[in-house]
């Protein structure tokens, strides 16, 4: 692919990577952390990344979200290759196309839970009393309907993770971007709240990479991942990695 490539995005994957390559200098060694790494994920499709700690999930996490540039290769967002736009553009398709939830939360302190999630709606133009019902929607599918109207600080670190979720998925992106998005939830409130983010993708369309530790909720998810050796594994590769180990 050059850079002159569109796709179709009704028919073409929401996100695609394509050969991406990453390396980092460590005093004389250099560690390299993408070896052509490539992906497509389909609008509505949910693929969990999978892989050691330390072996650059939040890295490509990043390159996807155009946080980071990679050394070579492309990216694409609903057909756009998005690798070389300015930082302004590329802040105008993570407004628009994309959806983050950190590991660690980044709510703004002052608001509140709803308020926190009423906030990107409103930036991108949604009328005040439409996104606050969106929110409230969306809060009370994260079992949050109650706790709306307290802070950040007034919330457990679960409970603010879900407004991250719910925030995240406010403006309706084309593609989720999500590290660990359960990670500080109870084993219970874990499994609703990913079967939430499911049916959410799902309807809306939204084509999600997750990075998780947790292989169960990984299996329920549509395509699993494997980050290996700089390159993305799934299917007999994925297979066949996982017998060497």
């Amino acid at each position: 692919m050059n850079d002159t490539t569109t796709f179709d995005p009704n028919t073409m994957p929401a996100l695609s990577l394509r050969n991406i390559k990453r390396s980092y200098q460590q005093g004389e060694e250099t560690l390299r952390i993408f070896e052509g790494a490539m992906l497509d994920i389909w609008p509505g499709q949910i693929v969990a990344l999978v892989g050691p700690s330390g072996a650059g999930k939040s890295s490509l996490l990043h390159i996807a979200g155009l946080l980071e540039a990679p050394d070579a290769g492309e990216v694409y967002i609903g057909g756009r290759n998005c690798v070389d736009l300015n930082d302004g553009d590329k802040t105008a398709v993570r407004r628009a196309e994309l959806g983050f939830v950190y590991q660690f939360h980044n709510l703004l302190p002052e608001f509140s839970a709803v308020e926190n999630v009423v906030l990107p709606q409103m930036i991108a133009g949604v009328k005040p009393k439409i996104a606050k019902e969106f929110a409230m929607d969306l809060l009370g599918r994260m079992g949050l309907g109650p706790r709306a109207s307290h802070r950040p600080a007034e919330l457990s670190g679960g409970e603010q993770q879900r407004v991250a979720i719910a925030r995240a998925l406010a403006n309706r992106p084309r593609v989720l971007l999500a590290d660990e998005p359960t990670g500080n939830l109870d084993p219970r409130t874990a499994r609703m709240v990913f079967n939430e983010l499911l049916e959410i993708c799902r309807s809306q369309g939204v084509g999600a990479l997750i990075a998780t530790h947790n292989l169960d909720l990984a299996a329920h998810m549509d395509r699993v991942v494997l980050l290996h050796e700089g390159r993305l594994l799934e299917g007999a590769e994925l297979a066949a990695a996982q017998r060497s180990r």
